[in-house]
Formats: C-alpha cells, sequence, structure tokens
C-alpha cells in the first residue's frame, strides 16, 4: 500500500473538496464534518466530474445528468450495483493522505 499526500487539512473546507491525479486516475477528495472521503472522479454514465457535482449531505450529484454517488462508499444513491471506486483516506500530521493498494 502507498500513502499519497493529497493536501493539508486547511486545503479544504467542511463542505469542500479538492480534485486530485494519482497515478494517472482523478480522484475527489471531500470534507464532510471534519472527516475525509475520498471517490474515483470520474462518472460511469457520461464521463462527469464528480468533484464539480453539487454536493448534499453525503451525497455528490454528477454535474452531466445528476447521477449521484455516496461519497463515503462511492455507491450510486438510485441505482444498485452501480459505484464508483472509493479510496481510504488518513490524516496525519495536518495532511491528508489517500491510501492505494
Amino acid at each position: 500500500m502507498v500513502d499519497y499526500v493529497v493536501a493539508k487539512v486547511s486545503e479544504i473546507a467542511q463542505g469542500e473538496r479538492k480534485i486530485v491525479e494519482i497515478g494517472g486516475q482523478s480522484v475527489a477528495v471531500f470534507n464532510l464534518a471534519e472527516k475525509f472521503y475520498a471517490i474515483e472522479n470520474t462518472c460511469p454514465h457520461q464521463a462527469g466530474s464528480l468533484g464539480d457535482g453539487e454536493l448534499a449531505g453525503d451525497a455528490v450529484a454528477c454535474p452531466r445528468h445528476f447521477w449521484t454517488f455516496n461519497v463515503k462508499t462511492g455507491e450510486n444513491t438510485k441505482f444498485p450495483g452501480i459505484k464508483v471506486k472509493s479510496f481510504p483516506v488518513k490524516v496525519e500530521g495536518g495532511e491528508v493522505k489517500i491510501v492505494v493498494e
């Protein structure tokens, strides 16, 4: 497993997100109530950027056709079985790190 430092905690305010690149893959990192979550940034429907979508609670809506995904699990909120990859996130020394296997 490899830890990638993607931001300082102070760089992603509560209720905000940051899009990062890890090994050629786009990942959206979200701060919900001072806990951080990361999911694949690309919607499987029509490749919209989930990190650019509207966040409501723990769900983000793709800006293209409004498919919604839980940012904690990557699961689509309306279509069971459809999901984007989620990544473990940890905070150490004021840094947000994504763990990739």
